[in-house]
């Protein structure tokens, strides 16, 4: 029997069709979904209607997919788009969790529209031991474009603006001694490094969601 699985986020939709135990991953932007007419088993993200019977809580999607990847004692943080969630496990029972879908100003959305507004390629970031305070994102991009307007490279300044997202997540996680990543950062090798100053870093991938929507 054939299954699907989405998880619909701002940006990017992450498809797991599974058929007769054969799993098939895939990545496409969310603005395509419409166009494929798919009929799904379980979905979940900001861009999707909350189907009864269909849709699933993001966070509960991630604590599902993580326990799938992990035993015992982990914490896992999601950073998307437009938000950031962590579900965290002790003695393989549900410890802590956290969700913030209001300030989206310091995460993936920012990270993709400097990257485009300054055409700085996002593999040419490397580590910055310095970090911009991004507890306001509408102030670490003031500082990123007066330090530019200064003579800095951009891919230096968009990189110290990521070391103070991975210091942001770390807080947001409360300063655990690992944090597994799941979602589009996990492809990000500066947030990675900037995030393993703080704690060891395990990166799960970006189908987390979903392997989580195909275990309940």
């Amino acid at each position: 029997m054939n299954k699907i699985f989405i998880d619909a986020g701002t940006t990017w939709t992450k498809i797991l069709k599974i058929d007769n135990e054969k799993k098939d991953y895939s990545i496409i932007k969310t603005s395509s979904l419409s166009k494929l007419n798919y009929k799904y088993d379980k979905c979940t993200g900001h861009s999707l209607n909350k189907t009864k019977n269909v849709y699933e809580n993001e966070v509960v999607a991630l604590a599902y997919g993580a326990k799938k990847y992990l035993e015992n004692d982990f914490t896992v943080l999601d950073l998307g788009s437009r938000d950031i969630k962590f579900v965290q496990y002790k003695n393989k029972k549900f410890s802590d969790m956290d969700w913030n879908s209001v300030c989206a100003s310091a995460t993936g959305a920012t990270v993709e529209m400097l990257l485009k507004f300054y055409n700085v390629d996002i593999d040419s970031l490397k580590f910055q031991k310095e970090k911009y305070s991004v507890t306001c994102g509408i102030f670490g991009l003031e500082k990123i474009m007066d330090d530019v307007a200064g003579g800095i490279d951009p891919s230096v300044a968009i990189s110290k603006f990521i070391h103070g997202i991975a210091f942001n997540a770390y807080n947001f996680a409360k300063t655990p001694s690992k944090i597994c990543i799941s979602g589009g950062f996990c492809e990000n090798k500066c947030f990675l490094e900037s995030l393993s100053q703080y704690c060891e870093v395990e990166p799960l991938g970006r189908f987390v969601l979903v392997d989580g929507l195909s275990s309940m």
